[in-house]
């Protein structure tokens, strides 16, 4: 039988990356005019999403926004439910499939370095070996080598590739920001 948690619970080890995130915002309240002067000076300007630039984007690169943005919704649900249950087990595959299908797909899209891949690939080749060593850890039992593996990729392969797109000159800051 799985025992209910509460919410904080749940939250308790994301705590620190919580304690992270408030930490960084207070340390840049005191110079928020000056950051605003210098957003305003380099043309950064939130808008509403320009859907035109989605749709002309090459059908690989729209496969591989699709599969991103599945595996951070479901990655997001698993983190915040109970481990081991069969809805866990489920989502894990759905998240396990949108994580390969996200990684593959962007061994196809280049653009940053040229036609050549770039170091951002290399959290896709992590990826790709990770997944299936993460499924064999939890199949042989080795549940904290799992959970370290599963949260890396979502952490690094996930969060960290998702904030390099919004980098200027690159899709999500022109679909947001430019």
């Amino acid at each position: 039988m799985i025992q209910q948690q509460t919410l904080f619970q749940r939250l308790r080890p994301h705590l620190g990356w919580l304690v992270l995130l408030v930490a960084v915002a207070a340390s840049l309240w005191p110079i928020r005019a000056d950051l605003a002067r210098y957003l305003n000076h380099v043309g950064f300007e939130p808008h509403a999403p320009d859907w035109a630039l989605a749709v002309a984007l090459p059908i690989k690169v729209q496969v591989h926004i699709v599969a991103a943005l599945a595996a951070l919704v479901i990655g997001t649900i698993i983190l915040l439910q109970p481990k081991g249950s069969r809805f866990h087990k489920t989502l894990g595959w759905a998240w396990v499939l949108a994580m390969a299908v996200a990684a593959v797909s962007s061994l196809f899209i280049t653009g940053i370095n040229g036609d050549t891949w770039s170091f951002i690939h290399l959290l896709s080749g992590w990826t790709i070996i990770s997944l299936p060593m993460a499924i064999y850890a939890i199949r042989n039992k080795k549940v904290q080598a799992h959970q370290r593996a599963m949260t890396g990729m979502f952490v690094g392969g996930l969060i960290v590739a998702g904030l390099l797109t919004f980098i200027p000159g690159r899709f999500f800051y022109a679909f947001f920001f430019g």
